[in-house]
């Protein structure tokens, strides 16, 4: 059985959810399924408000799915896990703590804040470029170093799945690109699973082994594309065929590049990557 088995799932936001702006209940999600496997790094991509973070918000236990089932390493899931890391658009760091004591946090929580969550604090820190930062204060970091200590914080209990929604979207693209590279050391280094929101054709591609593509709102799978790039990346992939191909097959599934007739179908293109 598959690492992360999502099917069928279905939200309908009912008003008292979402306020009396609405004049009927919001369809969400609609009929959601896929799997992924245990270690992979799954892209999930859609048009902005199509409800992909609906999904990873029901995959995480934070809210209730109206029909279906999720189940990750054969639960399924009704609540939050404590072996779940969560990195969200916004770092929400607490303004208070310094960067060791924010990374920490989750630690005391779960009331293992000892030596050893310490050490692996530290280690986390280093790995991203911030050892030097330990007693520096949020105001005091640029974005992309907030965002890296929440990546630290999701890290620290060493979660068997990692819930990304979004976490480099307000970045500069310069910065967005290396959180990606960033991103794709860490996922080598802790082999967690990871779930990643995003509504960038090229973020998902180049992150991903498998990119799922959403539609519009109500959100249902329109296609899984397998992306046959090897690991570890860098950004020189962006300019392969094969990165081209991706994009491209990810751009007509999400309707923003309509296939011709002169041209090969889609499937042709994905088998040349193995040429």
């Amino acid at each position: 059985m598959a690492f992360g088995v999502i099917k069928n799932v279905r939200k309908v936001f009912q008003l008292e959810e979402i306020g009396w702006t609405a004049l009927e209940p919001v369809v969400a999600l609609d009929d959601a399924t896929f799997e992924f496997e245990e270690g992979e790094l799954v892209a999930l991509l859609g048009p902005s408000g199509c409800g992909k973070t609906t999904l990873l918000r029901i995959v995480g236990g934070l809210i209730a799915k109206s029909a279906g089932s999720v189940a990750i390493a054969g639960r399924q899931v009704t609540k939050p896990m404590g072996d779940y890391g969560f990195v969200f658009q916004a770092p929400s760091l607490m303004p208070w703590r310094n960067v060791l004591d924010n990374v920490l946090f989750p630690m005391e929580i779960l009331r293992k804040n000892d030596a050893a969550a310490r050490r692996h604090a530290h280690e986390l820190l280093e790995l991203v470029g911030l050892s030097g930062f330990l007693s520096a204060r949020p105001h005091q970091l640029s974005g992309g170093m907030q965002q890296r200590v929440a990546l630290c914080r999701a890290l620290v209990h060493r979660p068997r799945l990692l819930l990304m929604d979004e976490p480099f979207g307000a970045l500069d693209e310069l910065t967005r690109m290396e959180m990606n590279d960033l991103l794709l050391r860490i996922r080598h280094e802790t082999r967690a699973s990871v779930l990643f929101v995003t509504h960038s054709i090229s973020e998902a591609v180049y992150l991903s082994d498998k990119v799922v593509v959403f539609s519009k709102r109500p959100a249902r799978v329109v296609k899984e594309i397998t992306i046959p790039l090897a690991y570890p990346r860098s950004q020189k992939v962006r300019f392969t065929s094969a990165f081209t191909a991706a994009e491209r097959i990810a751009s007509e599934a999400l309707g923003v590049v309509a296939p011709t007739a002169d041209e090969a179908p889609a499937h042709a293109a994905q088998e040349a990557w193995r040429q």
